[in-house]
């Protein structure tokens, strides 16, 4: 199995001056007249030759695996802040702004100011390359899966949720990979679609009571029924779709029948799947899933004068962030805050303005901080207080992956993975060249949830805008040693949970 380790020197040449990467504004950046690296602004055929041989080996082994990708790589060979200040360079073009430094104070890593030059993520600069044939198209360096990743929120959702029934998978993954797949070329394939709707008509056919076995209580077993029946209704107008060869209404049909299983899914969960650690048990959980409203103001786009966007945040995967989260939402300690960041890498806000940047207890006076959570793939319960990296889980994948544009996670300092409090960003980017294990997000921040709808409202969003409100519409119920906000007081619920 091939590795490649790229070294500092080298990346550090083609980083910040040359391609604008992504670089913290928050963190003093090297003038290219005092650094003999970046000096010169001229001559750079050798350069950029080297720079491109560099990135087309990078892209050939980044199948190999989680170690040996772009991202991951350089990510812990810049990791250590014992690191010279030309290495530590290096990091700020790699790392995610919204995360912040150790270096500097928290207040700067959190809320620093947009950088002002238009930036270019390190999946972009790849992308370039390969339109300009310098790297082969994903196509031929497949990355890690032959497929695209999965960007779709409530798919990722779906995927998240707690089950184990493979009949009900089964028509899932046929419905929307599938066909995903097969709409995602310029020429419907309309083959794999007639694949995707005869397979799982006959899933329908011949495993419905083992469906059904798997949902829980006997009222919300009728009520699949009924919904199993509504799927092979529209699969059977699915298949008059695919006679008609109608391209445009493939989609709809495809997310009507989707948001049948879901239900179906969301009622094959019972009681909470795992115990939360005692060391967080007195913290606010939510022992399911919540729904909320974001109402944004948008003070100078032209585009728009504002609007609301809907979040699915997942206590499933991560309880201890949600119920962090949700409880701020019900304190209403979000509302009339600015929008601190926006530089379109991510969407970040969150500070309250305090020396601590992050929620004072009332009960205790004390900043309320969150542990790091991560669900990995295959676990029973997440990983707490270090990264994936740190507990040399390099070739697994989270549950909750930064795949999809809008994806929730909570800000914290660099070297402090115990650090979150009260800022939260959504990420920007959707990049299919930096996918679940490719990206220097995953496994080193904490996702808990999705944006579901109105996720174009983020682009327009800018540092300044206002946040008029964020409210839970369902699943507050589901919401333990929390805020209540009608009695002012903290919850207390049983371990079964609801969905949203």
């Amino acid at each position: 199995c091939m590795c490649v380790r790229l070294s500092p020197p080298l990346l550090l040449l083609a980083s910040v001056d040359e391609f604008h990467l992504p670089i913290p504004s928050m963190l003093p950046i090297p003038e290219p007249s005092r650094n003999p690296l970046l000096r010169r602004r001229r001559g750079y055929g050798p350069l950029l030759a080297l720079v491109a041989a560099t990135a087309f080996c990078a892209g050939i082994v980044a199948v190999s695996s989680r170690a040996s990708s772009l991202g991951q790589g350089f990510a812990r060979s810049v990791k250590s802040p014992l690191r010279p200040t030309t290495h530590s360079a290096l990091s700020r073009t790699v790392q995610c702004s919204a995360v912040g430094d150790a270096e500097v104070s928290r207040r700067q890593a959190m809320s620093g100011a947009a950088a002002g030059a238009p930036l270019m993520s390190m999946g972009t600069l790849l992308a370039n390359q390969v339109s300009n044939g310098a790297l082969p198209s994903p196509a031929s360096a497949s990355l890690l899966t032959a497929q695209q990743p999965v960007s779709d929120p409530r798919e990722l959702l779906r995927d998240a949720l707690p089950i184990s029934n493979k009949p009900i998978r089964k028509i899932q993954k046929e419905i929307f990979s599938k066909i995903t797949e097969a709409v995602r070329v310029p020429n419907v394939k309309m083959s794999e679609v007639q694949d995707a709707v005869s397979n799982s008509r006959k899933v329908l056919e011949k495993e419905k009571k083992d469906i059904l076995k798997d949902v829980v209580g006997e009222a919300a077993k009728k009520d699949a029924a009924q919904v199993l029946a509504e799927i092979e209704t529209k699969l059977n107008e699915f298949q008059t779709i695919i006679d008609t060869k109608d391209k445009q209404e493939i989609p709809i049909k495809q997310q009507e029948i989707l948001r049948l299983v879901e239900k179906v899914e969301n009622d094959m969960v019972g009681k909470f799947p795992f115990q939360v650690p005692a060391s967080y048990a007195s913290k606010p959980i939510l022992l399911g899933r919540a729904t909320m409203e974001m109402k944004v103001t948008c003070k100078s786009s032209p585009e728009t004068k504002g609007g609301v966007m809907k979040i699915v945040v997942d206590g499933f995967n991560a309880p201890v962030t949600s119920g962090n989260f949700v409880d701020l939402v019900a304190r209403k300690f979000y509302d009339n805050m600015a929008i601190q960041r926006a530089d379109g890498f991510v969407v970040q806000s969150g500070d309250p303005g305090n020396k601590q940047t992050g929620f004072i207890d009332p009960a205790t006076k004390q900043l309320r901080t969150v542990p790091l959570e991560i669900m990995v793939q295959g676990d029973k319960d997440p990983l707490y207080e270090e990264t994936m990296d740190d507990a040399g889980r390099f070739r697994e994948l989270p549950i909750l992956p930064f795949n999809a544009f809008g994806t929730l996670a909570m800000a914290r300092s660099e070297f402090e993975p115990n650090s979150a409090s009260s800022q939260f960003f959504f990420l920007l980017k959707e990049s299919e060249l930096t996918p679940s294990g490719t990206n220097v997000l995953d496994g080193r921040y904490s996702v808990f949830g999705y944006i579901t709808e109105g996720k174009e409202l983020l682009k327009e969003v800018k540092q300044g805008d206002i946040i008029d409100y964020i409210k839970v519409t369902d699943g507050l119920q589901n919401l333990k040693n929390g805020y209540n906000p009608s009695s002012t007081t903290s919850t207390s619920t049983e371990e079964t949970p609801t969905l949203a």
